[in-house]
């Protein structure tokens, strides 16, 4: 499911407003910074605590009164969601997104859950169903089995998925003149398919329309549909997950808390509840960052600046376009988000295992070409229709068994819609109209009929219910227009089109979704690689994992080799709701 939508640039005055004569005032040591870190998301985290541990004095300010920005988990009647996590591929021994949490030094503080291995995605495209396994050469075994017609076009693709992919992974490995002259030789796959779409390159391989949909199916994880989708990135994402899904012990909290205890263990500091409203330039030109001005009006400064903040906020509101080159102003007015959500919180009293759902995601969508469903989705009116036909589906406390209390489930369903949608409530405050509230409720009875059709009978069990909307989002947040992945991953916006992490502001840095890659694993090495260019070495040596570091990993689908610490914990909470279930019926 995707969508994608114009920006069109705030109505600033053209003035200079980030220009402050205290900028150049004596300033409070106690207020001064080597690095000032905005934002708090996985991205912004992961910077902060590479400046921290070279011996950086750093703050990271974050405007929710939580940390974690898309990662943050919160709390509905003691039941834990987590908005912006639903997997993260790559987490075995020796594979990257390990690699990179053991660099950073959480390693030791973490617990993944390796979802259901034979089906860590279920794919349902109208009445047609298919399973993908955590293993490339049973997928292709399977889908041949599926469609014996395209046996060899389904090998010849998916093969040229992970030739693709592995050659964009190799390409910051090339050091020096001599093998930067091999990169056309070597990465001659890359080169040759990295202009063209995803529906372009597909349809060079497989014919059958299901076929496709189903190997299309994880757009949903960048929000771009086929054709305008580059093949290059849906190819890395695909490999991503060619060796299934993990999900994190605890939700993406867990993994936020973990990296903000190694951040404070490393000398950084950490402020919540603290929004920047801008972030102060000085210089003939305005063109050096040097500090920020809190909403308190309080400034604080740095000798770097890094935005881990939506590059709308970041540039349209926090540095202003009257500070930024004209050719730059092009630039950001041309910019296209990606795509904004509807996501439904739900607390369930029903056997889903009985059900038969289980660790794995569920991918719903009509049994259509893809790329016309995503654009039937571009309606404004989002209004028409008895449910939603295409969703994804996540239950939380089957990911995460140790979160299970015996008898309640926690779900997380989203569709992707359009913000203008929305458009006509984004004037308004935390009180919000009852017009809004009568539009939120309709949308999530439209969820919840969505999700009837996956689990049937589920709209009797309903214990709780809660919607997030693109101006949730927002709210929360803070991203222009309530878009989840940052820029739209189209080909304006990925690769060397993409944002950089060195802006043209002297001393101010990005990093996140917009800049390297989207995604938890992505916006981290994302970070990762912003410190590097901070701290003028390469990304590998921040990146190399600590001998000391481990990951702890275990089966969502079998507690056998459940350590006895974790069990004790799942029968605690299991007794303890039985105990009140109990009370209430007597």
């Amino acid at each position: 499911m995707s969508f994608y939508f114009e920006f069109h640039p705030l109505n600033l005055p053209m003035q200079n407003t980030n220009q402050d004569s205290s900028a150049t005032r004596t300033k409070d040591a106690a207020q001064t910074y080597d690095s000032i870190v905005i934002g708090s998301g996985a991205g912004g985290l992961a910077t902060a605590i590479c400046l921290a541990r070279a011996g950086k004095k750093v703050v990271v300010l974050e405007q929710h009164d939580v940390p974690g920005g898309w990662c943050h988990s919160f709390y509905l009647n003691g039941h834990r969601f987590t908005p912006g996590v639903h997997y993260v591929g790559l987490m075995a021994e020796g594979e990257a997104t390990n690699d990179l949490y053991r660099g950073l030094g959480i390693a030791n503080e973490l617990v993944f859950f390796r979802m259901n291995p034979d089906a860590y995605e279920h794919v349902r495209i109208g009445q047609e169903r298919f399973d993908f396994p955590a293993n490339l050469d049973l997928l292709i075994e399977r889908l041949s089995a599926r469609f014996p017609k395209e046996k060899k076009q389904i090998y010849n693709y998916l093969h040229l998925t992970r030739k693709v992919s592995e050659e964009l992974y190799s390409l910051p490995y090339f050091k020096g003149f001599w093998q930067k002259l091999t990169i056309p030789f070597k990465t001659k796959h890359f080169g040759k398919y990295g202009m063209f779409s995803v529906r372009k390159v597909i349809g060079w391989h497989i014919k059958n329309p299901l076929l496709k949909n189903i190997l299309n199916i994880q757009c949903g994880d960048h929000g771009v549909q086929p054709k305008k989708v580059p093949f290059v990135m849906h190819s890395a994402l695909m490999y991503h997950y060619f060796d299934g899904g993990y999900y994190p012990m605890g939700g993406g909290g867990a993994l936020i808390k973990a990296m903000t205890n190694t951040l404070k263990k490393n000398g950084g500091e950490l402020r919540t509840s603290t929004a920047v409203s801008k972030i102060l330039l000085e210089g003939d030109t305005q063109k050096k960052a040097v500090g920020v001005t809190l909403s308190n009006g309080e400034n604080l400064y740095a000798g770097n600046i890094v935005s881990n903040a939506d590059v709308g906020i970041t540039y349209n509101d926090l540095v202003g376009r009257e500070n930024l080159s004209r050719k730059f102003q092009k630039k950001l007015a041309n910019t296209k988000y990606s795509s904004t959500s509807l996501m439904l919180f739900l607390i369930v009293d029903m056997d889903l295992r009985a059900a038969g759902l289980d660790s794995g995601n569920i991918w719903m969508m009509p049994n259509k070409d893809t790329d016309d469903f995503y654009d039937s989705m571009l309606a404004s009116d989002i209004s028409q229709g008895d449910a939603f036909e295409g969703m994804f589906v996540s239950c939380t406390t089957l990911k995460d068994p140790s979160s299970f209390d015996g008898k309640h489930h926690s779900i997380e369903a989203i569709t992707l819609v359009d913000y203008k949608a929305f458009e006509k409530f984004k004037n308004e405050g935390q009180e919000r109209s009852q017009a809004y509230l009568d539009f939120k409720e309709l949308l999530m009875q439209k969820m919840i009929n969505g999700l009837e059709k996956a689990i049937p009978g589920i709209s009797k069990h309903i214990v709780q219910k809660d919607l997030g909307t693109p101006l949730t989002n927002k709210y929360y947040v803070n991203t222009t227009d309530g878009n989840i992945y940052g820029t739209e991953k189209s080909l304006k916006h990925i690769g060397p089109f993409a944002y950089k992490a060195k802006s043209e502001i002297e001393n101010l840095y990005l990093c996140g979704a917009s800049i390297l890659s989207h995604g938890v694993a992505g916006v981290s090495h994302s970070g990762v690689d912003t410190a590097a260019q901070i701290l003028g070495c390469d990304p590998d040596e921040l990146k190399k994992p600590q001998e000391d570091q481990h990951i702890r990993i275990y089966e969502a689908e079998d507690a056998s080799d459940y350590p006895e610490w974790m069990l004790k914990k799942i029968a605690v909470k299991t007794a303890r709701t039985k105990s009140k279930t109990q009370e209430i019926n007597s």
